[in-house]
């Protein structure tokens, strides 16, 4: 029986992709599956790959799969996720690396805590800084309720912590559809998975392991170009409050999800990453996101923002325009942006 399924998309990445399947090498165990979903990849990454799948096979079991097209990093999750075998499952980005015996330590934790899922501190990297990036989740090694974890609304939280990469999941939330994203985003695909895992998830705990490097200031990423699929993280956003509108506490976790996705609108509005035209959209979306808020939580979470955000967000609600959904949603009920282009960007972790 395989014990844990890694998810690992890769994009584009020559330049990482060694250092990350070494690190997948250091590992390795007979009973772990590493599915690797090359995502219709244009440089030397599926000939790495393809090495790659005949030197692990000794060590761990392997799946490599290949896009016809590229479908991004949640498509790309998703193939891996209806691929999986394992009792758990975890993911890793195709341009992040492992400590060696990591996933050891990880599978040792979610069993001896004996809950659905578990959140990691993580370590970022940028060129040769490295942090600490800790879970903002205070209770550390206790099992939790993962709704509870929600709140407050005026604090970071468990949700603001949007990494899939940082945890390792149990099957059965897998089995039950909590798992697999939002096919097609291009950012911010983590914010209405994670904000459903807490939902949905009956038990989760955070602990301070440590053991996955996140590389950051990659070079082709959307933090960097300013691209229009950077824009996404409205749809992302869309989701999370349509959702959230519709649960048993809706009345309680709404004002959560209303003043993180103001909070995300007003860092991307002072980024400067963009160029003026997607600018000029961006403001555009915001501002119809904006009118799309419940009236009473917008207004509620303006005045709990500092006064810069608060006075930029509400000049931007005033601007002149026609009430228009995000594309591809339905409209709203009544992660650092960092990855390749097009394995999909992470939002930026913003505090509430």
């Amino acid at each position: 029986m395989v014990k844990l399924s890694v998810i690992v998309p890769f994009y584009n990445v020559q330049s990482y992709a060694p250092e990350t399947l070494r690190s997948l090498r250091a590992n390795a165990r007979q009973d772990f599956e590493f599915i690797l979903v090359d995502d219709a990849s244009k440089d030397e990454t599926p000939e790495i790959l393809e090495r790659a799948e005949n030197d692990l096979q000794d060590v761990a079991q392997v799946i490599r799969t290949r896009h016809a097209r590229n479908g991004g990093l949640a498509t790309a999750r998703n193939t891996g996720l209806d691929r999986a075998n394992g009792e758990y499952v975890t993911f890793l980005d195709g341009d992040d690396w492992l400590a060696p015996g990591y996933y050891q330590q990880l599978v040792s934790c979610i069993e001896r805590l004996g809950c659905e899922f578990v959140r990691t501190d993580h370590v970022q990297c940028t060129a040769r800084s490295r942090t600490l990036a800790r879970v903002p989740h205070g209770r550390r090694g206790v099992v939790d309720d993962p709704r509870a974890a929600i709140l407050p609304a005026t604090r970071s939280t468990s949700v603001d912590y949007a990494y899939a990469w940082a945890g390792i999941y149990h099957r059965r939330l897998l089995d039950e559809g909590l798992l697999h994203f939002t096919d097609g985003l291009r950012t911010a695909e983590d914010r209405p998975w994670i904000w459903r895992l807490h939902r949905e998830a009956r038990s989760f705990a955070a602990v301070g392991l440590l053991g996955v490097f996140y590389r950051r200031g990659v070079a082709s990423s959307l933090t960097q170009i300013g691209d229009v699929r950077q824009l996404d993280f409205i749809r992302a956003f869309d989701q999370v409050i349509e959702e959230t509108a519709q649960d048993r506490d809706a009345e309680q976790l709404l004002p959560k999800a209303v003043r993180t996705y103001c909070a995300i609108i007003s860092h991307h509005l002072t980024s400067g990453r963009f160029e003026p035209q997607v600018a000029r959209k961006l403001r555009a979306m915001s501002a119809a996101a904006l009118k799309r808020l419940p009236a009473d939580l917008l207004s509620e979470a303006l005045d709990s923002m500092d006064s810069e955000r608060a006075s930029r967000l509400r000049r931007l609600r005033r601007r002149p325009g026609h009430h228009e959904p995000a594309a591809g949603t339905a409209g709203a009920a009544g992660d650092d942006a960092k990855k390749s282009a097009t394995t999909g960007a992470r939002d930026t972790e913003v505090a509430a």
